[in-house]
């Protein structure tokens, strides 16, 4: 196998191009990096299963990842070799690991086991621990003693060798102009082993870590006795990436609604939309899916171009990590049309009979005239998969719906768009009808959601804040009337102010001063437990005197949380970039991080089955927002029995002038209210604690 002096993730796939052949040619691995992750031997499984049959080793050297609670007992004087055990422990230790973090660590445990792999921890010395190392080589030697070495940005994760945007300088012994600089490398490497290298200090590895790899190992092979590096999931991938098809893999067991769904389809000749509520699985239904007109088409040898469509970058991500499951790789259209047009194009160009190609667009890429032009220079069979559907209902989305897709599916908890009855049937005529309908009672009945209790906390208005919101509803009163009667332009012009004035009233109840003080006392209740949510009110908090207005409410939850109440806490907002979002969840998820605080960027597109109480500061009169933040929570998780919804409900002042226009607002509450309700574990209590104001206000019909 030829090898390149440099593979850069512009050009290569540094997995597959330059892991899987190197090391399946491979008896000796030594890398030595600042993050190692055992999901990135999952990604290079075939050439560490080569490795393994050469009964060849693997040393490690990496860097340990130090929380702020470490950082601090160093500084305060604790020995710092005994704090990095502990907090390397603390990284793979069994109880604190969800399922797919726990398998990705057994593989590390079963080739411990083996005697196949050996770890060290580097420290810059005489730092009392805290330097980091931060350096990325790494040697592969063949049973001829041919060596190649490499350097460069790339850590050992699968973020790295997948979606991070990296490169690497390689260098072969057996090339004269190389040979130099292979034995630098290999020599620095062996010293560093053996803790010969200046300013650097290499600890073994911890028994209490070793000994939770084990443990995790041992685990796998009990649950599933087959999965090996040359188990299941590595086959059903090597069959599928060969031609880029779809395979469910054998770990995913669906359920029969999602049977169900997939026969419908079918059925109905590959159209339809799929309304499913959130947490149910819609992404691995549609993967499902894919799967089986697949299979249709490979056995008569036809080609197929999937694109599937999705409103936001997260969900780019999350679907290329669902379909790399199902044994694909797919190309992300995103961002500038450079990073992707060229690709595509070859892609669709050099396709023939018996072979798959699946893109991932967001919705902005997708109705632009490069990716137009790109679906309409495809001339094979092509699927299109709509995520979120409803957020293609917009006329300047839908206008860009291919004509010549033959086969569609929709997805989402709710397809109806709000206020907008000719966007939800323009995609219902697209897509087609509604195959399958699972609600949330539905979907908690059959366990695929988490039973919950729900919540509600009246929160009065300050003086102010009744004041400022009796000046605005008075204002409503008035400019419904001139909507009413109004016609042409005055109409239009009173609607807009109509509009403006609605949501700063809302604004009002949104950011309620008292929600703060009412949040203190709810998490007090829970202290102690982990995974919380926090949703804020969006902007800032308005007032009569001051246009620009006040503090922002995710500001004062992060106080709250993080300073007065001391809870590993951070925001999830659309000021972190992408990485830091990715870091963030994954902290989350390790429970690093006891809770996020976040306005909208959890909404759609995050994965958080872990997350067990929410706090609803503020939601929009948009049902969908509410519907899929409690959809969100109610994700089914190792260990978790049962979810928590706390909703803050911001009382209006009870004005009789007004009492109409509160009245109408109040209902829209109520009906949030009831949805949340309805189907909680304790839904006659919950009722109970707002019965005051449904009397007052004549609501009981709701």
């Amino acid at each position: 196998m030829p090898i390149q002096d440099s593979y850069r993730s512009s050009t290569n796939d540094v997995a597959h191009d330059f892991y899987v052949p190197v090391l399946a040619k491979a008896v000796r691995y030594d890398r030595a990096v600042g993050y190692f992750t055992s999901s990135s031997l999952a990604v290079v499984a075939r050439g560490i299963e080569g490795l393994q049959a050469n009964d060849g080793k693997i040393r490690l050297v990496v860097s340990p990842l130090l929380s702020p609670d470490d950082i601090e007992d160093i500084r305060r004087g604790y020995e710092y070799r005994a704090i990095i055990a502990r907090a390397v422990a603390r990284e793979i230790d069994p109880e604190r690991l969800n399922a797919w973090v726990s398998e990705k660590l057994g593989m590390l445990g079963k080739l411990i086991a083996e005697g196949m792999l050996e770890i060290k921890i580097a420290v810059v010395a005489d730092t009392n621990g805290l330097g980091i190392y931060h350096e990325k080589i790494g040697v592969v030697a063949d049973d001829e003693g041919n060596m190649v070495a490499f350097t460069g940005s790339l850590n050992e994760t699968r973020a790295a060798m997948e979606d991070n945007f990296e490169s690497i300088e390689v260098f072969a012994s057996w090339t004269p102009s190389d040979a130099r600089r292979v034995r630098r490398i290999d020599e620095n490497f062996t010293a560093l082993w053996e803790g010969r290298t200046e300013r650097l200090e290499v600890l073994t590895f911890p028994k209490e870590a070793e000994e939770h790899l084990r443990e995790l190992a041992a685990r796998g092979a009990k649950t599933t006795p087959d999965i090996s590096f040359r188990g299941a999931r590595e086959r059903h991938r090597e069959e599928a990436n060969r031609y880029g098809w779809a395979s469910t893999p054998e770990g995913v067991k669906l359920r029969d609604y999602q049977k169900e769904a997939i026969t419908k389809w079918l059925q109905a000749g590959a159209r339809g939309i799929f309304e499913m509520a959130t947490g149910t699985g819609k992404t691995i239904t549609a993967l499902a899916a894919l799967d089986q007109i697949g299979r249709q088409l490979r056995a008569r040898n036809s080609s197929l171009t999937t694109v599937i469509v999705v409103p936001l970058l997260d969900l780019v991500e999350q679907w290329a990590q669902e379909l790399n499951r199902f044994g694909v790789v797919p190309i992300k259209c995103r961002d500038s049309v450079a990073t992707w047009r060229a690709q595509v194009n070859n892609a669709i160009a050099g396709l023939r009979p018996g072979r798959a190609l699946t893109l991932i667009v967001t919705n902005k890429t997708f109705g632009s005239a490069a990716f137009q032009e790109v679906l309409s220079s495809s001339r094979d069979a092509l699927l299109i998969i709509a995520d979120e559907v409803h957020h293609l209902g917009a006329e300047h989305n839908r206008s860009r719906l291919p004509d010549n897709a033959s086969w569609r599916l929709a997805l989402s908890a709710t397809p109806e768009r709000w206020f907008d009855d000719e966007g939800t049937e323009a995609l219902r005529d697209y897509f087609g009808e509604t195959l399958i309908s699972l609600g949330l009672k539905d979907a908690i009945k059959l366990g695929a959601l988490t039973p919950y209790q729900y919540r509600p906390v009246p929160v009065p208005l300050t003086d102010e804040e009744a004041a400022y919101y009796t000046v605005l509803t008075s204002k409503i009163g008035a400019l419904y009337g001139q909507v009413k009667g109004g016609k042409g332009k005055a109409r239009d012009d009173a609607e807009a102010r109509l509009g403006q004035l609605l949501n700063k009233r809302a604004k009002v109840l949104g950011h309620a001063e008292g929600k703060i003080a009412a949040l203190r006392e709810e998490i007090g209740k829970r202290r102690e437990l982990p995974f919380q949510l926090v949703y804020c009110a969006e902007g800032v908090r308005p007032r009569e005197d001051n246009p620009v207005g006040g503090e922002r409410q995710v500001d004062q939850a992060l106080d709250l949380l993080g300073n007065r109440l001391g809870l590993r806490v951070h925001s999830y907002t659309s000021l972190e970039s992408k990485q830091e979002r990715r870091e963030i969840l994954e902290s989350f998820g390790s429970g690093h991080l006891e809770a996020l605080v976040s306005m909208r960027c959890l909404d759609e597109g995050v994965d958080l089955p872990d997350a067990r109480i929410a706090y609803m500061l503020a939601s929009s009169s948009n049902p969908r927002q509410f519907i899929q933040r409690r959809g969100r929570i109610l994700r089914r998780a190792p260990g978790k029995k049962e979810a928590e919804v706390i909703d803050f409900i911001a009382v209006p002042p009870q004005n009789q002038e007004l009492f109409e226009t509160e009245r109408n607002l109040f209902r829209r509450e109520m009906q949030r209210f009831i949805e949340f309700a309805k189907h909680s574990e304790n839904y006659g209590e919950a009722l109970s604690m707002l019965r005051s104001l449904r009397e007052y206000y004549e609501l009981m019909d709701v």
